[in-house]
């Protein structure tokens, strides 16, 4: 299991500002900076954004906690994963391939491909349904940031999805 303190979760929890973690790199965004790139927003608007990103953060080391606990198989699905649990946009797959998709989705999951930050916007977007420009809007990034990690997301994806 990975280490707690290696965490992107603790990283942000014990930062002042905003920790984000990119493949090649760290950034924090500070109150002031914050504060600097949004006119007419408040210290208050930040710490909302703070304990969501927290929040978030701990989501992810939950859920890779209990994805540590599985024993998955990447031949088959045999363990126990309910296919039509998974509510993948209907407009990126035909109806006929909707269990291979929601399959190539475990997996994808499942195979550390993604980076933390491609995994929780690759979801919003696939099964939140949220548009780019809305997860953009509540991670407080520029649109291209996120439109590329969807872009990487999706390009692993169809690769297991073949």
């Amino acid at each position: 299991m990975k280490n707690y303190k290696d965490s992107d979760y603790a990283l942000n929890k014990y930062s002042d500002g905003i920790v984000y973690r990119f493949a090649d790199v760290i950034m924090e965004v500070s109150l002031a900076d914050f504060l600097a790139e949004n006119p007419g927003k408040t210290p208050a608007d930040f710490e909302a954004l703070k304990k969501f990103s927290d929040n978030d953060y701990l989501d992810q080391v939950r859920a890779e906690n209990r994805q540590t606990k599985k024993n998955v198989s990447i031949h088959g699905m045999e363990e126990s994963h309910d296919l039509g649990s998974v509510p993948l946009a209907d407009e990126y797959i035909e109806a006929s391939e909707r269990e291979k998709a929601v399959i190539a989705y475990s997996l994808l999951m499942e195979s550390g491909l993604l980076t933390e930050t491609q995994e929780r916007r690759f979801n919003l977007h696939i099964i939140g349904r949220l548009s780019l420009r809305e997860i953009a809007e509540r991670e407080s990034v520029h649109f291209t940031s996120v439109d590329e990690s969807i872009a990487s997301a999706m390009k692993k994806f169809k690769k297991i999805f073949g």
